[in-house]
């Protein structure tokens, strides 16, 4: 470092950083990480009825949409070069019960948006969560006994919603329940009935967060959760040796690849898992996260395509191999320019 601030001539620094960084094409040229449409996976929300658009308010720019509109959006994802799209539904309050029975319906919303751009013909990857919070009418993701979520029993209904989903067209199943053991036991039961090559995506570090709001408004359990929490399956904030440990133990038991949730306040989490294992690391740009930005840029307070691409490009510096995130269109047709 010495020689580094003795300079050349009149004491001026012959290592000059700035050198680089002087023109775009240097710039391009030394840049140690890049953002690809490879990297975008789009979280979408489906909802009944036909020809339906129907916005979330608290994500400003992002809406609904019914199977058949559903279907338009995948197709043009897949034609923007997305690689997979993530399905939420939105299930109606009515089909919601304590057990949540309408998660085993092969005639549900997201077996049927599934099937649905299966027979449209499009190659788009499709990844399904496994957890039962969009079906039941309390909001927990799993079966609630006496006031508790009960892990094992959950199990079971997880292994029936895979199965299901997988019947359906799903070609990655993402566990975000949280419940231990749930990664083998739903590894097994997709290879007994037939489905050996669906990957499994799991949720291995998945926060008990503030920042999954606008989420809970569009899939419509916010009302359904109430008061409750998440804090007896879902990972405490301050834990970071914790996540370490649950990533290795769903790698163990056959997750091809994992998951840290939420994204841009958990990049530490996201460089731990990517340094100390070999397989892909995903990262969810939760809606909270979204929301936060899209309305700072509505708001005139943000530049929205510099904040937003600034943001993927965070999660790849932070090492991660995809990021799920609801600006994955925006993105990727300016990635196309």
């Amino acid at each position: 470092m010495t020689g580094i601030q003795a300079g050349g001539a009149g004491g001026f620094p012959w290592v000059r950083m700035r050198r680089n960084r002087r023109t775009d094409w240097s710039r391009r040229m030394v840049r140690e990480h890049s953002l690809s449409v490879d990297n975008l996976i789009w979280p979408v929300f489906v909802v009944e009825g036909t020809g339906q658009r129907v916005p979330v308010a608290s994500m400003p720019g992002v809406e609904r949409f019914s199977v058949d509109v559903f279907v338009e959006q995948a197709a043009e994802a897949e034609r923007l070069g997305i690689p997979a799209i993530a399905i939420f539904p939105a299930t109606p309050q009515e089909l919601r019960t304590p057990d949540g029975e309408e998660a085993f319906n092969p005639q549900n919303l997201i077996c049927r948006a599934m099937r649905a751009v299966k027979a449209a013909g499009l190659k788009i990857g499709l990844i399904a969560d496994v957890a039962l919070d969009p079906y039941t009418s309390h909001g927990q993701d799993g079966l609630v006994r006496d006031g508790y979520v009960v892990n094992d029993e959950t199990l079971q209904a997880l292994c029936r919603q895979a199965v299901n989903q997988a019947q359906s067209g799903c070609d990655i199943i993402a566990p975000s329940d949280m419940m231990d053991g749930r990664v083998k036991v739903i590894r097994e039961a997709l290879d007994a009935a037939g489905f050996s090559q669906v990957q499994i995506m799991a949720y291995s570090a998945k926060y008990a967060s503030a920042f999954y709001g606008p989420f809970r408004d569009a899939v419509g359990s916010a009302g359904c959760l109430g008061t409750g929490d998440k804090k007896t399956y879902q990972m405490d904030p301050a834990n970071t040796d914790e996540a370490v440990r649950e990533v290795a133990l769903d790698i163990s038991e056959g997750a091809d690849m994992v998951m840290v949730k939420p994204g841009l306040p958990y990049l530490d989490i996201v460089r731990r898992v990517s340094e100390q294992f070999a397989v892909p690391v995903f990262a969810y740009q939760v809606s909270g996260e979204y929301a936060m930005l899209a309305s700072a840029a509505a708001a005139g307070w943000l530049n929205r395509e510099a904040a937003m691409m600034e943001s993927l490009l965070c999660f790849r510096r932070a090492g991660a191999s995809g990021i799920l995130t609801y600006f994955a269109p925006e993105a990727a047709r300016l990635l196309q320019r």
